[in-house]
């Protein structure tokens, strides 16, 4: 065990012993540094973990706090070591279908949509924005941009990226269509029929339906609930299965909502430039945090150009325009005609579009008030879960994003509850579609990035009853 690891189980002990109550203020880093005689980044990354398991809370410039309310709800349980020994040929595309059809309905309760409910982006000054953009347009601009993308929004994500730390230069900046076409993209530069990739277990389904659509293989690696991958099992993999590439989330992973700590993404970074295996960092939930600042994306301690770093503003600002990117390292130029040779070009309106709200300002006041949103929803969702969920359950506690991972009590089988909520008018997105080997049948992802309203409430109570009822 960590002594990060120690110091949190202390902590956590002397809250339920009552040593700690619930309002109590926690020593400060500092002091708790002094006394125990550890490093200030012990004792972050213990409160942090502390935090990931809702035992305590940050209170701004006011330190840390133990959380009120009930702890009836037990966090999620630590994977098991080891990995699957053969690379697995995927077959979850029908099954994936057919719960995400289930999703798009307007008119039920989206618990296990992808997205975050559009009501919470600024659509009609976006609007205004494409209005302006397109009478004014060069009409050179739409032979010139195609390729890499627009100048001036690729300027403005370099802009971006200095801000966070990291250094990306404008010509290695591919716009795409979403994030999902970067993904694939730099999936398909590095991989060819037949080759086998790592994926971190459970993982995000579309990551298993594009290695499934190229004729690849999967080695699912262990992921912990709160830090993300095994890193150990996941060198073990490297070391045994050779792959070609490594695709993966450290920011507000989906579905378990795992942050990977800093220390861990520069090993990360570490064993895929030892190794010489490209890593597809998908970042798109990266400025959803709830914290002070950002997490660090993977690509802030890449000097070799390794990592492939995948973001978009569908999630963050323009849903539905779908102007995604990646700063693909020494991959630039391939996916620079990959794109030329797949989809051309990104919709030119829609990326001066985006270009023009982002260099107008705004755009980081619309992400603070949309993480707040974000934040109030998910203490609204969690104490819903908490009183109409039974005994048994666990659940992930994410810094951002708006996922929960849920693990349902002994006995649960999530796809059944998935067709009994259907009918029910609700969606959830079970456990199954996040796995090559369908693996987690008592897991369910819930979203709650959805405004909390009586409709909500009243699916809450549904599903709770049916969970109850199985």
């Amino acid at each position: 065990m960590k002594r990060y690891e120690e110091l949190a189980d202390t902590i956590a002990q002397s809250i339920r012993e009552g040593v700690l109550r619930p309002g109590d203020r926690l020593p400060s880093v500092r002091q708790t540094s002094s006394s125990r005689g550890v490093s200030p980044s012990t004792v972050f990354e213990a409160y942090y973990l502390l935090e990931a398991r809702g035992m305590i809370t940050a209170r701004a410039r006011s330190g840390y706090f133990v959380a009120s309310g009930s702890l009836r709800l037990q966090p999620l349980p630590e994977p098991a070591s080891g990995m699957t020994d053969t690379p697995a040929e995927l077959d979850v595309s029908e099954l994936v279908f057919e719960v995400l059809e289930a999703t798009r309905a307007r008119k039920g309760v989206p618990l296990g949509s992808a997205f975050p409910s559009p009501l919470l982006f600024p659509m009609a000054r976006l609007g205004r924005s494409m209005a302006s953009t397109v009478q004014k347009m060069d009409p050179w601009r739409t032979v010139e941009d195609l390729g890499p993308g627009d100048i001036e929004l690729r300027r403005q994500i370099a802009l971006r990226y200095m801000i966070d730390g990291v250094q990306v230069p404008i010509e290695g900046i591919v716009i795409t269509t979403g994030a999902l076409e970067a993904l694939n993209l730099c999936l398909a530069a590095v991989t060819r029929p037949g080759d086998t990739v790592l994926i971190e277990c459970p993982t995000f389904y579309a990551a298993l339906q594009s290695i499934e659509r190229s004729g690849l293989k999967a080695v699912e690696v262990p992921s912990h609930p709160v830090t993300g991958i095994d890193l150990d099992a996941l060198e073990q993999a490297m070391q045994t299965h050779r792959p070609k590439a490594v695709w993966l989330m450290t920011n507000f992973q989906n579905p378990q909502g795992s942050l990977m700590p800093d220390a861990h993404k520069k090993r990360l970074v570490e064993l895929v430039t030892r190794y010489r295996i490209p890593l597809i960092e998908d970042d798109v939930y990266g400025e959803l945090y709830f914290g002070e600042k950002r997490p660090t994306p993977i690509k802030a301690f890449d000097s070799e150009g390794w990592v492939m770093h995948c973001a978009s503003f569908s999630k963050c600002l323009a849903p539905g325009y779908r102007v995604g990117w990646t700063a693909p390292g020494r991959y630039a130029k391939q996916i620079e005609r990959l794109k030329l040779t797949t989809s051309l070009a990104t919709s030119i309106p829609a990326q001066q579009a985006v270009a023009a709200y982002l260099a107008k300002g705004g755009y980081d006041r619309h992400l603070r008030q949309l993480r707040h949103t974000l934040m109030l929803q998910q203490i609204q969702y969690l104490e819903a879960i908490e009183r109409h969920f039974p005994e048994g359950t666990r659940i992930s506690r994410p810094q951002g994003g708006y996922f929960f991972w849920v693990q349902l009590p002994k006995g649960a089988n999530a796809l059944e509850l998935h067709r009994a909520a259907l009918g029910n008018g609700i969606s959830i997105a079970p456990g199954p579609i996040f796995s090559a080997q369908r693996s987690y049948n008592d897991c369910i992802r819930l979203n709650y990035g959805h405004p909390w309203d009586d409709g909500v409430a009243s699916a809450m109570v549904t599903l709770g009853r049916l969970i109850r009822q199985r």
